[in-house]
């Protein structure tokens, strides 16, 4: 008999990881949060008094990029420490497959199921800006959630527990979304000069050397004034390349000097 070719291993371990998605009740979880923000929105619409639209959209796509993020990256370590739990990961390490098909499997799994809020959340966009704006702000929000989603299966295969690891990939986004303003605040007019700070600003420069600048995906002026253009997802499809591949890099690493 002959043994499965790499490719056909991996999409088979993508499809099994949609599936279970499916059983998890993902989509509902996004209808539910997309309604929930929804929701929120009109409230807040019916309370402001002046640019209520501008208030509307601003929270709309704040709670809908925060939700993504935090859906698919509970969803990765989960469904990474379940297999784990459940001895599946060591049977089918077993296998005459090499590790790399596993993960990448895995990875193409997760990168399968991101586009699902991205369609989703986009579509809700296309109630607050014209279809361009709404697409360059769902095609941006995909790449977020791919690096999320890659970080995610890191800490997921390092840490190997649950909370540990949803801390880290927490800690990790909100780090990579306010690292270009902590460097705006340690370089400000009313920031000091002396050795610690300068110290400090040096920490700063370096730590974003190794960080993706998410402040510049999925911004929400793009809905609200409709100043992105297809010039902006260059630069982050190129950080979400790079990124992505690092990640998977470190977690095949951690993976190959583990003893399972």
């Amino acid at each position: 008999m002959m043994s499965p070719s790499p490719p056909g291993v991996a999409l088979a371990i993508a499809r099994h990881t949609a599936l279970e998605a499916w059983r998890n009740r993902l989509l509902w979880l996004l209808l539910l949060a997309a309604a929930g923000a929804v929701a929120l929105g009109a409230f807040l619409d019916q309370l402001a008094l002046t640019e209520s639209r501008q208030l509307q959209a601003a929270v709309l796509a704040a709670l809908l990029r925060l939700a993504a993020v935090f859906l698919i990256a509970a969803f990765v370590v989960t469904s990474m420490l379940r297999e784990a739990a459940d001895k599946g990961l060591e049977l089918l390490l077993a296998l005459p497959v090499p590790r790399y098909v596993y993960l990448l499997g895995k990875l193409a799994g997760f990168a399968a199921l991101a586009v699902l809020p991205a369609a989703l959340f986009g579509a809700l966009a296309l109630l607050l800006a014209p279809a361009a704006q709404a697409l360059l702000w769902s095609a941006s929000l995909l790449c977020e959630l791919w690096i999320v989603a890659a970080f995610s299966l890191l800490c997921a295969v390092s840490l190997r527990q649950a909370l540990p690891a949803l801390a880290a990939a927490g800690a990790f986004y909100l780090l990579a979304r306010l690292i270009a303003l902590l460097q705006l605040l340690g370089q400000g007019p009313g920031a000091t000069r002396g050795p610690s700070q300068r110290l400090f600003n040096l920490l700063l420069d370096g730590i974003a050397l190794l960080l993706p600048h998410l402040e510049s995906f999925t911004r929400t002026e793009w809905l609200l004034y409709q100043t992105g253009s297809a010039a902006a997802l260059v630069p982050i499809v190129a950080q979400t390349a790079i990124f992505v591949s690092l990640m998977a890099v470190a977690a095949l690493f951690d993976l190959y000097r583990k003893n399972l």
